[in-house]
């Protein structure tokens, strides 16, 4: 038997053999139609672990005859990176076709220098980029860089997906094709992959080694019996991943920091990125929290900061510092409920009028069209406050913030109350 693992043994070499995704590979799809064609572009996929993100990359560089080149942002640099793209340079200049595919996996790792080192050659067309990651890349990619990349969502492979993964591994890999493997219950190999089907393969390689022979019946208890010590209990891309993090929010959001530190412990024992820890403890500080305390989005910023400079092991002090905090916080989702409604106001009556007494007057022209006349200063007014019409009239009187019952924002109340008296509600 080859030492490869099992998913790489029986990795597809074409789209017709790649399991799930079809809503961008399927007949009269982009990708599909950029292969067929032969016009790859610079593209990003994000998803989770384990649904086919270097399986297409590989699949088009082969497909389209093109060099490839693998980095992974984890241990690469910018020295790499550019040795990469002067290789590039030399095979395009040699005729080997289209542009080298240049891979990044887990591109959101990469910081902006590395992330910049890659504009020229991407721009010049010296490289074709596709980076993987599974981290939302509005956050985590250079806008720049973004902006010359497709971004494609791949999705988690569902139940029928994950059976035929199992199913063809039996029949096209050379050592399990011997045996005759029969799953008769499901349940626990689905639940330990987690919808992903490297981690699928995996289970499936440790059952038949450890059950051994020519006949295996996989059931949930030798699933559990041979898989249950091997894998990790937390998945950074499996479904338990998301319940985890769910749980820490909603233990913070419940003010239970007994339970919020718990599953802070339970991710880091697991691995996760600090950087996604604390980056969902900045959204929670404004989301669940708001105004009632606004230290708490500094003091959750700050530990943005410091995760950022310290990582492990020692920011896991930070971690726990910050979420206990924002655990017994008093909590608000004001701003939060605002912005949605504000959203929600902006998509139901379109770009409505500004008035005219708070529009911009740069010029002579827009002087004469009375923009900016009118308006008061607030601050040679009594208490920096003038009363003026700031919304468009058919929005006017608009209660779009509604300040939550805690100390905080019970002052925020009473101030806007004395303001504007009736105009809002408050």
């Amino acid at each position: 038997m080859s030492n490869q693992p099992l998913a790489e043994r029986i990795r597809p070499k074409t789209l017709e053999e790649v399991v799930g995704q079809q809503h961008i590979i399927g007949k009269n799809k982009p990708l599909r139609r950029a292969l067929e064609s032969g016009a790859m572009y610079s593209c990003i996929f994000w998803g989770p672990p384990g649904v086919g993100k270097t399986t297409l990359a590989q699949i088009f560089s082969h497909t389209l005859k093109t060099p490839f080149f693998k980095l992974s942002a984890i241990n690469a640099g910018v020295k790499d990176v550019r040795e990469v793209i002067e290789k590039a340079k030399k095979t395009k200049f040699m005729g080997s076709g289209g542009s080298a595919i240049l891979f990044i996996d887990e591109i959101h790792r990469f910081n902006k220098g590395q992330q910049d080192a890659l504009l020229g050659a991407v721009e010049q067309g010296i490289i074709t980029l596709i980076g993987a990651t599974t981290e939302n890349p509005s956050f985590e990619v250079n806008a720049a860089l973004l902006s010359r990349c497709e971004v494609f969502v791949l999705q988690p492979l569902g139940l029928e997906d994950l059976k035929d993964l199992v199913n063809q591994a039996c029949k096209r890999d050379e050592f399990l094709s011997q045996k005759k493997i029969t799953v008769k219950e499901w349940e626990a190999l689905i639940r330990v992959s987690g919808g992903d089907g490297r981690k699928l393969l995996n289970a499936l390689e440790i059952i038949v080694n450890f059950k051994g022979g020519k006949q295996i019946t996989i059931t949930n208890k030798l699933v559990e019996d041979a898989v249950q010590q091997k894998l990790a209990m937390f998945d950074k891309g499996g479904e338990q991943h998301y319940d985890i993090i769910s749980a820490y929010i909603k233990s913070m959001r419940g003010s239970d920091p007994n339970a919020a530190v718990y599953y802070l412990a339970r991710m880091i024992a697991g691995g996760e990125d600090p950087k996604f820890i604390a980056r969902r403890l900045l959204i929670f500080a404004s989301e669940d929290i708001g105004n009632a305390n606004p230290n708490a989005l500094l003091l959750a910023d700050a530990c943005f900061r410091v995760v950022h400079t310290v990582g492990y092991p020692e920011c896991r002090i930070n971690l726990s510092q910050a979420t206990i905090y924002l655990a017994t916080s008093v909590k608000s989702n004001a701003s939060y409920v605002a912005i949605n409604k504000a959203q929600a106001l902006v998509k139901q009556t379109g770009d409505l009028a500004i008035p005219l007494s708070i529009r911009n007057a740069p010029t002579k022209l827009m002087k004469d069209l009375n923009y900016g006349k009118g308006y008061k200063y607030s601050h040679e007014y009594e208490n920096n406050f003038a009363e003026q019409e700031f919304l468009p009239k058919e929005v006017s009187g608009q209660t779009l913030y509604d300040p939550s019952n805690n100390p905080q924002e019970n002052k925020v109340r009473e101030r806007m109350k004395l303001l504007w008296k009736d105009k809002y509600g408050y």
